[in-house]
């Protein structure tokens, strides 16, 4: 009975060929791409296909047009070979961005497409026999793995599946480190007090914390604002706070990392004048008459706490010990007084997450 059902079932199937098909697709050509379309068909088993070899035979014994696309074409090849439906369809390439996939079957004796597929692909080439597949199956009305579909249309997924996710690599921690500064401010920083300077060197130690708030994690790589508060000075009597906003690019996977943004800092601030090279405070003017210098505010001493900002450029790495974190990093902050740059380092315990 087994052996009479199979029987029946293989007689009862409609024979199906495949020509050649049309593509652009750079490697391929219409003769390669007539046998994937052939192959992907014959796997469903759902149609007795014609193999390539009784193809050639039929092209070359009957005359035939093997670049034959159009419905009335193949519609007379159909009668000529005895075949009840035709599969024809096109690979074509759009500006190495899409893959577009199309796939018609034609009902060889109402001489009419009975379903059309055109499916748009990522342009990846490697892929192709996938993406002919899930077009075959979909003009035979078979499931289709929707996670393997999306991931050869959605370029997100596609970008993913290429580069996978690494765990997050968190750098959040207690930071310490040591600032130097340049040019004219180190030379202010290093006045005498009563001179609206510090009396300090200009090399200052540093510490704080870092924070961190992620907002893209995609392959080897996380996007991620850095929040730092610091407090400098307190190794010379002063208390120097400052407040550093970055927007940084870090690889979960070696560590190196780069990052710029604003940083505001809380300085000693005085308006004043030079006069012959020499700074002195607007109060020290006493004279009737107005005072005809220039006044201008700069760092000193003597003032008030006012807010100041700067710009910040740094980089660094993220050293791993087993479960700790040790982040050591550079920083520049430019300015037209000088530039002020300097390092620090970290550490936490946290994994990777």
């Amino acid at each position: 009975m087994n052996v009479l059902f199979t029987f029946n079932n293989v007689h009862a199937q409609e024979k199906v060929a495949v020509m050649n098909i049309y593509t652009n697709l750079p490697g391929y050509n219409s003769t390669t791409m007539g046998n994937l379309y052939r192959i992907q068909l014959a796997k469903s088993t759902r149609y007795s296909v014609i193999d390539r070899w009784d193809m050639n035979t039929y092209i070359a014994d009957k005359k035939l047009n093997p670049e034959c696309n159009n419905t009335q074409c193949l519609s007379e090849i159909g009668n000529v070979i005895g075949a009840d439906k035709m599969v024809t369809g096109s690979v074509e390439a759009f500006s190495n961005n899409t893959i577009m996939v199309t796939v018609r079957m034609i009902d060889v004796d109402s001489a009419k497409a009975v379903k059309t597929i055109v499916d748009d692909f990522i342009y990846n080439p490697a892929e192709i026999v996938n993406m002919i597949d899930i077009a075959m199956k979909e003009l035979l009305g078979m499931e289709v793995n929707p996670d393997s579909k999306r991931k050869l249309t959605d370029k997100n997924d596609f970008a993913s599946s290429k580069n996978t996710r690494s765990g997050r690599l968190n750098a959040s921690g207690p930071r310490i480190g040591l600032t130097v500064l340049t040019g004219t401010q180190a030379d202010r920083f290093a006045e005498p007090m009563q001179k609206g300077g510090f009396d300090g060197y200009p090399a200052m130690f540093q510490f704080g914390y870092q924070m961190e708030a992620q907002y893209l994690n995609e392959g080897a790589f996380q996007a991620l604002f850095e929040f730092i508060p610091l407090i400098t000075g307190l190794d010379q009597g002063l208390f120097i706070p400052s407040f550093t906003l970055m927007n940084g690019l870090r690889n979960n996977r070696n560590g190196w990392e780069f990052a710029f943004g604003p940083t505001v800092v809380l300085n000693k601030m005085a308006n004043g004048y030079y006069e012959n090279s020499e700074w002195h405070l607007a109060s020290e003017w006493t004279d009737s008459i107005p005072n005809p210098n220039y006044l201008c505010s700069r760092v000193d001493s003597r003032g008030d706490y006012k807010i100041t900002s700067g710009f910040v450029f740094a980089f660094g790495k993220t050293f791993k010990s087993g479960n700790l974190n040790i982040p050591v990093n550079m920083y520049v902050i430019p300015s037209k007084e000088g530039i002020r740059f300097g390092a620090s380092f970290g550490y936490n315990s946290k994994n990777r997450n």
